[in-house]
């Protein structure tokens, strides 16, 4: 069986933010993130549940017109596979359990993250509020900003600006 994928998806919409995205259940689990994601585990970022995803959406670059849901341009920032680490008295439990439950934890194989990531719930209100952090491993870096210095896409190497001006 194939690891699962993830997807970061650089997003223009009515304010730029980074979709963090996780293949489970046959569709992408989603959160948007403000700053972006951080190789620095101190940083703590906040990541907004958002609604799942189709498969065949991981892969979109362009621009969605005006008028449409989520209207800007979009690029692929960075993608890869995934291991859950999520875990329960010393047990894996299914991501979407973890979901459920308000804590998650991914080990990343991308093209610019790599590493552990936890995602936890710190509110349930119309839309759930997260922490997404870069768990203290061999991957973890202070000294890097890829958000700031890799802003290109994995997929064409254009820039959130350069595909709105397209």
């Amino acid at each position: 069986m194939a690891s699962p994928r993830f997807v970061i998806q650089k997003h223009s919409a009515r304010s730029l933010h980074y979709d963090f995205r996780l293949e489970a259940q046959g569709v992408l689990k989603s959160w948007a993130v403000p700053k972006g994601p951080s190789t620095n585990p101190q940083d703590k970022r906040l990541a907004t549940r958002v609604e799942d995803h189709p498969l065949d959406w991981g892969d979109f670059e362009g621009v969605i017109a005006k008028g449409q849901y989520g209207a800007g341009p979009v690029i692929v920032w960075d993608r890869g596979t995934y291991r859950n680490q999520t875990r329960s008295k010393g047990k894996e439990i299914p991501l979407e359990n973890g979901i459920e439950r308000g804590h998650i934890s991914v080990w990343l194989e991308g093209e610019k993250l790599q590493g552990g990531y936890a995602l936890t719930l710190v509110a349930r209100e119309k839309q759930e509020r997260w922490i997404l952090v870069k768990i203290k491993d061999e991957k973890a870096d202070a000294r890097r900003n890829p958000v700031s210095t890799q802003p290109e896409s994995v997929i064409s190497g254009r820039t959130i600006e350069e595909m709105e001006s397209s």
